[in-house]
């Protein structure tokens, strides 16, 4: 069944400097935190889609809040970052994954979260990127990969493979490799996030208002203390 519904867009880094004017019927925030979710579901979400999380200083995006909005029929999809994550570990219950970045996850291609960290800036400032995501440094160094030489390819990925995603920039991974800045240059000047694409991916599917609702599932959302907690917590104002 296809229906019309009201659409909550959790984003923010990854989809820093894109044009969203066009974009009629989303209604945009930021990354989503534990309960975040929970809340697009209680504010009237029929669709949530869910691009960048937070994580680190606050708890992370439950997947029992992802299952409770599938069990009330809320349709879920997940790209690019936290939405790629979830997307590929809720799956099986009805959350649907698009882009590369899912599939790479679903198909076990990628096992660690911290691929698609990064820091970035508050929401005075857009959430803008301040360091890179290892899948977009990645992303980069193969486009690349016949001009560069397999040793200078090799080291570059190594390099970018090696740094903490908080330190992760163009000129620190060429530092870290042994590269001259001008690598560091000619990286950023052909910079590619497929984390970004999959983002536009999302948002070019969820545009038009619709989407399919998640099927009938063969299990039952389970209740339990903690999820009251939750929504007891989220009742008060209060999600620490």
């Amino acid at each position: 069944m296809t229906i019309t519904c009201h659409t909550v867009v959790f984003a923010g880094p990854s989809i820093h400097g894109l044009d969203l004017s066009s974009l009629a019927g989303l209604a945009f925030r930021g990354p989503a935190a534990c309960g975040d979710l929970l809340s697009a579901v209680h504010d009237g979400a029929q669709v949530i889609g869910l691009i960048d999380g937070l994580y680190g200083d606050c708890a992370a995006v439950w997947h029992k809040e992802i299952l409770f909005a599938l069990s009330k029929g809320v349709a879920v999809i997940g790209a690019a970052s936290m939405g790629a994550l979830r997307a590929a570990e809720c799956a099986a219950f009805g959350m649907t994954g698009i882009g590369r970045v899912f599939e790479d996850y679903r198909d076990g291609r990628r096992v660690s979260d911290a691929d698609v960290a990064l820091s970035h800036a508050p929401a005075d400032l857009a959430y803008r990127p301040l360091t890179l995501a290892l899948v977009d440094a990645q992303a980069t160094i193969e486009r690349l990969a016949d001009t560069l030489g397999e040793d200078d390819h090799a080291r570059l990925m190594a390099a970018a493979c090696r740094l903490h995603f908080s330190r992760r920039t163009w000129r620190a991974i060429a530092r870290e490799g042994g590269f001259a800045m001008e690598m560091a240059d000619r990286l950023a000047g052909n910079a590619f996030s497929v984390k970004q694409a999959d983002a536009v991916a999302l948002l070019n599917l969820l545009q038009d208002g619709t989407l399919c609702a998640p099927p009938a599932g063969t299990w039952r959302f389970q209740d339990t203390l903690f999820f009251r907690s939750l929504l007891s917590r989220l009742q008060s104002g209060s999600r620490t």
